[in-house]
Formats: C-alpha cells, structure tokens, sequence
C-alpha cells in the first residue's frame, strides 16, 4: 500500500513523499492516521536531527516519519495479534515504548526513530516493538482528535502523579498532589497548561482545593476562563482564580496572599524561564512540590533555588519529561468519560503545511495544531473559519459547526471535515 508521509532526512529537512510500504508481518498492524496533533518535540527533532537522541544516525539514506501524538483506524492485523486488535478499531499511540531492541535502544519512539510509523502520514506499519510493550491502545470515545491528544493529555497526568510529599519523623514519600490543597500552575494557559487546568477540574479521585493559574498575557487568560470557567470549578468544589502577575507590584507577595500566607503545596511551572521558576520555589509552602514541566532545549538551563527552605521547609522539586502507558489509558479513559480536550487546539491544517509549520512551530501563536494526512487544508486558525467562509461553503460550515461549541473544535466539525475536504480548496 502507498502511504504520503512527512519525512526527516536532516536538520530541518523535511520532506512531504508518497512511497511503498512493504507488506505487514505477522507481528505487525497497518493502519489509517486520521489526525497528528503538532508538538514541540518534534520540533526539537526536525531541527536537532541526528544530533537528537532519538533520532537515528542514517536518516539521510532511511528517512523516518515525524508526528509522534496521532490517532486513527486498525486497517490489517498480524496473524499473531488477531486475539487482541481488530480491523476498524479506533487507537491511540504512546510514543514512549522504552523497547531496548529498537533502533535506537531503549529511546526509541514512532514519530522519531522508524521508518514507516509517525502521525505525519496517511497510513503506517506499527511495528512488533510498540504492540509487545502495550503501547497500541484502543480507543472507543467520540471522534478521533481526542485520542489524538491523549498523548500530551498524559503528560500532565504524569506530572500531578509525580509531585510528591512527606509526613514529619517518616522518609516515606505520599506520592501525588495534596487533596485539599492549594495548587498553583505558573504561566499555565498555553496547550499544556490548559490541559492540567482540564485535568485537575475533572479528576474525581483527588482535587485541590485552591488553583491559581498565573500568565503574563490578559488574552490568554480570558481564553483559558472562558473555557474552563470560575463558576464550573467552583461546582467542583474548586476555588480557581486567574492572575496576570505583570499587573502585580511584587508577583510572589501577591501570589502567597492569595493562600493567606502559607504558600502552595503543589506548584507547576509551565515555561522554560528562571524568573518563573524562582517564583514558583518562592510560593511553596511548608513541604510544597515544585513540578518543572517545561523541558528547555539549553543543555545549560539553570535556575535559582532557596536551599534554606529545602532544609528547614522541606521544599523540593521534582520534573517529569511525558506520561506512561498507564497515564495514557487514563487520559483516553477520563476523555471516554467526557472530558473533551478541545480547548488546546487552536489551528486545523493539512499534511501538506507540516513541514513548515513543524519548522516554525514557536512562532505561530495559539495552542495546538491539529493536522489531518488526508487533507490538504493551509494551516487555519478555527477563528479565522467564519472570514474564509465568506468565499468558502466549507469554512463557513466549520465556523457555524464551531460556534455551536462555545468556538471550540469538535467531533461534529471533524466528521464534516473529512466528508468534505476535497471542497475545500475549490
């Protein structure tokens, strides 16, 4: 079967090619890619190539495909994986299959080290290496961006799993964020940072009490309120409050005031910025957990950390780089349950503007950039939908189709997308 993929070859050599895939083993499964949803990694990986570390040394002769946060149908299954998987089952990928034999050890993951599985692309072989470590994943919720967006979804889950904390008198780590407590997420209204607001809004097991999600910018707050709304959390029993710290004479003083001075138990930093994380050691309270999410590309990063109150507060920090399988199944479980992750995608586009926008990917503005291999669509913020619809009938429906839900991408709207995309351009 011919497949149309996006291939790295070098540092920002990306190339849009249709190609033979070779027939599937019976270890193996070919598949359809509905949907790839853009993510800085692999921004990093188009632009560090070779240099990445799970990127492997001869792309220039076997290129591999790009996209590593996609979703779509099971089209062939393998002789020996027909008790489990079957044709026309909807999935999920999680990329981090830590298989030790793959082709480059134990870092391999599809979107940077095979030849023929990545989101960027209209159909794959998913290999042996990502079904025998249970990282093909069946998904049954409504559409298919969901799944597609399970995978960043788990990298916050990840993260709240991670915080941790202790008891006085006892060296046993109570892992997870405090029920109860007083969580802050510091320049938290960008796609990830929407995500753990989603998420910690949803959780049923365990939830703070008080979230503080902080940015710099007035618009994006007000985005990110009127999603996840002050009056929803609070039917939640959560007291969420959006801050614009620029607006604040001293950042911390305010932040803290808002906990009546006792700081924060868990605190999430969201962005790669020394200021913003001494600000968030600056607010955790007794025995808090900073959460450094944000993974920068400097090898040299560095931030200030008050190693006073790590000794007599019991401060500490800790940083997690993506979710586990098991954080994946409960990303695609809690979204089956009606969490929609809608809010963090802001443009819809597609294969043919991925190379491009990989390559650009910081400097276009938004949240997340969902791209459908089936289409070709120019990239397209969904609040610029209603202005091409004025030429187009299938923007137009797009834009009424989002402005049922709340300006939001939705199932509705991607079902007509990919009945209608041929109209697209005409």
């Amino acid at each position: 079967m011919k497949t149309k993929a996006v291939r790295l070859y070098g540092k920002k050599d990306l190339r849009v090619e249709e190609f033979e895939l070779p027939a599937i083993t019976e270890d193996e499964i070919l598949a359809k890619v509905v949907t790839d949803s853009l993510c800085m990694s692999s921004y990093k990986a188009a632009n560090q190539a070779t240099d990445h570390k799970r990127v492997p040394n001869d792309v220039a002769d076997n290129p591999i495909i790009i996209g590593h946060e996609f979703a779509g149908e099971i089209v062939e299954v393998g002789a020996n994986w027909t008790n489990k998987f079957k044709a026309g089952q909807k999935f999920s990928i999680q990329p981090a299959i830590y298989y030790e034999d793959g082709p480059v050890g134990v870092l391999s993951a599809p979107g940077y080290s095979y030849q023929h599985i990545g989101g960027d692309a209209t159909y794959v072989i998913i290999p042996k290496d990502v079904l025998v470590q249970d990282c093909l994943l069946a998904y049954e919720g409504p559409g298919f961006y969901p799944a597609s967006l399970a995978e960043p979804l788990s990298c916050v889950i990840g993260a709240m799993h991670a915080n941790y904390h202790t008891k006085a008198g006892s060296y046993v780590h109570d892992m997870e964020i405090v029920d109860g407590g007083k969580m802050a997420i510091l320049a938290g209204v960008g796609p990830m940072g929407l995500a753990a607001i989603n998420y910690a809004l949803r959780r049923e097991d365990r939830k703070p009490s008080l979230l503080v999600v902080t940015d710099i910018d007035q618009t994006r707050l007000d985005r990110a309120a009127s999603l996840y709304t002050v009056e929803f959390a609070a039917s939640k029993g959560i007291d969420l409050r959006y801050v614009n710290t620029a607006t604040m004479d001293d950042a911390v003083e305010g932040l803290r005031k808002i906990t009546g001075g006792e700081g924060y138990n868990d605190v999430f930093v969201f962005a790669p910025v020394p200021q913003v994380i001494e600000q968030g050691d600056a607010i955790l309270g007794f025995d808090g957990c900073l959460n450094f999410f944000a993974g920068p590309s400097n090898t040299d990063f560095s931030a200030k950390m008050n190693f006073y109150n790590v000794h007599y507060a019991y401060t500490h920090i800790v940083g997690t780089s993506g979710g586990n399988t098991y954080d994946m199944k409960e990303a695609l479980e809690i979204m089956t349950k009606g969490l929609d992750p809608a809010g963090l995608v802001t443009h819809i586009g597609g294969l043919n503007v991925v190379p491009e926008a990989t390559l650009d990917l910081p400097n276009i503005p938004g949240g997340k950039k969902l791209i459908y291999p089936h289409v070709d669509m120019p990239l397209t913020a969904i609040e610029d939908f209603q202005e091409k619809g004025k030429d187009n009938l299938v923007y137009a429906t797009l834009a009424e189709l989002c402005e049922k839900h709340n300006g939001l991408w939705n199932v509705e709207a991607e079902a007509y997308l990919l009945a209608n995309f041929e109209r697209l351009n005409n």
